[in-house]
């Protein structure tokens, strides 16, 4: 899989957005691994510490700071560099902040998403661009089952409701303007962990961040079922998605769900209880009577498209997961005690890389 990804991105200029982030900084490691020229354009790190800061990432691309919701910069950008594919990860992406920032997570999320498919318009130079979402993107109905492509989009809090009208853009954009060679894939994915993820609000990181400072681990809603994934695995599929599309164009112009196996969504309890076990020491705390703003509590994907059609499965189980994200913790806590060469962070994430590379052997759902 490897060698096909290098085939596809190799010697490619590739725009990421957001690349300052979580995801980003992991996809524009992996990218550059591949052989990808990459152009980032995103706000400032927005946590600190910052997995981007951390593995110095900026040093290594074209690091430019830019909000996706000014056009005329965003635009300026796409026509200097002219990218081939372009991966769309800008966002407000914390549910309980959109409570707080309403208008400011539409004006990024849907203003945003709008900019960046505006300023990529009668680019024929642009092959495939690929749109991050989520997984909280559906009406939800406490189904046991998971959400189909197909199924109704809709969002009862802020966050949620922008990430279906960015839905909603990206299709509307895709059948009125990007019939030709340009191609647009959405890409459906949540609940991702991984080493590196400092964002408030957040379960894993929230518990890491508690471990790391010896103080328990307050969980908002301990029963709530979450398809939780490790990072690489998402992001190998927003690369496969895109080479798709870069080799066979609108066949794959459609949106696609990225999920864990579906027996193996696991309760925040026990994701926090498994943290603790791998860091050595610790406890949690359950603080769910003082969250106003209650999440889901059921919240499934099905994955069957990606897997039949884009041979795509994911590679860790939840517990694999946790455990490799336990083990960057490590490495950074360790890192941050006992400073070593520079680079050395950035070493951590591409073994990563590369360790879940040689554990690519896709499981079939049972």
């Amino acid at each position: 899989m490897q060698k096909e990804l290098k085939e596809t991105f190799y010697g490619k200029t590739v725009l990421v957005t957001g690349h300052t982030g979580f995801k980003g900084t992991w996809l524009t490691i992996w990218l550059q691994e591949l052989g990808a020229k990459v152009i980032g354009y995103s706000l400032e790190p927005p946590t600190t510490p910052s997995i981007f800061e951390i593995t110095e990432t900026a040093e290594t691309m074209n690091h430019i700071i830019g909000d996706v919701r000014d056009l005329k910069k965003l635009s300026q950008t796409i026509q200097e560099h002219k990218p081939e594919v372009i991966f769309h990860l800008a966002a407000q992406p914390i549910v309980l902040h959109s409570f707080d920032q309403p208008q400011e997570t539409f004006s990024v999320n849907v203003g945003g998403t709008v900019n960046l498919l505006e300023a990529s318009r009668n680019n024929d130079f642009i092959k495939a661009i690929v749109i991050i979402t989520t997984d909280k993107v559906y009406e939800n109905r406490e189904w046991v089952w998971g959400y189909r492509e197909n199924d109704v989009l809709g969002g009862n809090d802020p966050y949620s409701a922008s990430k279906a009208m960015a839905e909603m853009a990206a299709d509307s954009y895709r059948k009125s303007f990007f019939t030709g060679s340009t191609a647009i894939a959405t890409a459906r994915a949540g609940n991702v962990i991984g080493g590196g993820d400092f964002s408030d609000f957040r379960l894993i990181p929230d518990a890491m961040k508690a471990l790391m400072n010896r103080k328990p681990v307050e969980v908002r809603n301990p029963n709530s079922i979450r398809p939780w994934m490790h990072v690489l695995d998402p992001l190998r599929g927003y690369l496969t998605l895109a080479s798709c599309l870069v080799q066979d164009g609108q066949m794959f112009a459609e949106a696609w769900n990225f999920g864990p196996l579906e027996h193996e969504a696991i309760s925040a309890q026990r994701m926090v209880e498994k943290s603790i076990e791998l860091w050595g020491d610790g406890d949690w705390l359950d603080v769910s009577s003082l969250d106003a703003n209650a999440e889901t509590n059921l919240l499934r994907l099905n994955w069957d498209k990606a897997a039949n059609r884009l041979d795509w499965h994911p590679v860790y189980n939840w517990e694999i997961a946790i455990a490799e994200t336990i083990d960057w913790f490590k490495e950074f806590e360790n890192y941050s005690q006992n400073p070593k060469n520079a680079g050395y962070m950035r070493e951590v994430c591409v073994s990563h890389v590369n360790k879940y590379m040689q554990n690519f052997q896709p499981r079939k759902r049972s």
